[in-house]
């Protein structure tokens, strides 16, 4: 019986779908739109998300150290650094002027005028790095209030930078996903209860001879659901081919030089499941609500 059931479900919701042809192909073409822009802005979060995640590999500053300070007490700051909240106690590193140098000079190798620098211009100083992004100043200041840093150098700006955006595209992101959630749910609604409304009759005899509300349903919510997936389906197609453009054209204008796109090939399997789960869960849900109110007879 269940089989009958759901073989029937599929012919009347495939049969309703070309019976409302114009109003199927604007719930379709409502929820490409919606889950391309969603799609976008989630694309967007990531690549944010992948390049912070980068940069905080990388999170680190330095402390120059008093030049009077002797190695006992270099050491017993050492260990002030490392006990501080939100430093990560293992990249904590002692450099010396000379290796400071050293690090300076690399790439200007055989160029007279840095190979000339005196030592005595860098000074010791200690590498650290930060464990939560987010606190990166607040680090720093802690550092930097420790009997024994002379100066600092940190590029937290950027760091900081990169939290906003990531922070702002995020949370718009999910005000986007809500309201063109609900958008789509409008549509699809529409759609169906226009179908639903001109078999209104058959309905109230269906319940009247004993039918249930979910056989009563069926058709209409696979009808929903066929569409989310077609939409997702389109959607997925759309979203990869104009990801693609936008980043050769990027990569072709040599903009954001410093900004690591992330590949859509390596992505596109959560991208194609999120689409088909945004596009059924859509669908169904808006079927549901459009034929609610015709099953009370």
């Amino acid at each position: 019986m269940k089989r009958i059931n759901l073989g029937y479900f599929i012919k009347e919701g495939f049969l309703s779908i070309f019976s409302h042809g114009l109003m199927s192909f604007a719930a379709i073409c409502m929820i490409v739109a919606c889950l391309i822009i969603m799609g976008s802005f989630s694309l967007l979060a990531v690549n944010v998300d992948e390049n912070l995640t980068q940069l905080e590999n990388k999170n680190e500053f330095f402390a120059y150290i008093d030049e009077d300070f002797t190695q006992v007490q270099v050491d017993q700051l050492i260990e002030q650094v490392k006990a501080l909240d939100n430093v990560d106690g293992d990249s904590v590193k002692f450099v010396t002027r000379e290796e400071a140098k050293a690090a300076y000079l690399e790439g200007h190798e055989g160029e007279g005028l840095y190979a000339n620098i005196p030592d005595e211009v860098f000074r010791d100083r200690l590498s650290i790095r930060v464990v939560d992004l987010e606190r990166f100043t607040e680090t720093v200041e802690a550092v930097k209030e420790l009997p024994g840093v002379a100066n600092y150098q940190a590029k937290g700006e950027l760091a900081e930078g990169f939290v906003a955006v990531r922070n702002a595209v995020t949370a718009l992101a999910y005000v986007l996903v809500a309201i063109l959630a609900a958008v789509s749910l409008f549509i699809i609604a529409n759609t169906i209860r226009l179908a639903t409304f001109a078999r209104r009759e058959e309905i109230a005899i269906m319940k009247m001879c004993g039918a249930t509300d979910w056989f009563v349903r069926g058709p209409f919510v696979v009808e929903g659901l066929i569409l989310g997936l077609m939409g997702a389906l389109v959607a997925f197609l759309f979203q990869w081919a104009v990801y693609g453009a936008v980043c050769r054209a990027i990569i072709g204008s040599g903009a954001l030089a410093l900004f690591q796109l992330v590949e859509f090939k390596d992505m596109w399997g959560w991208v194609l499941g999120v689409f088909l789960a945004a596009g059924a869960a859509i669908g169904a849900v808006g079927s549901g609500f459009a034929i609610r109110r015709f099953l009370q007879v």
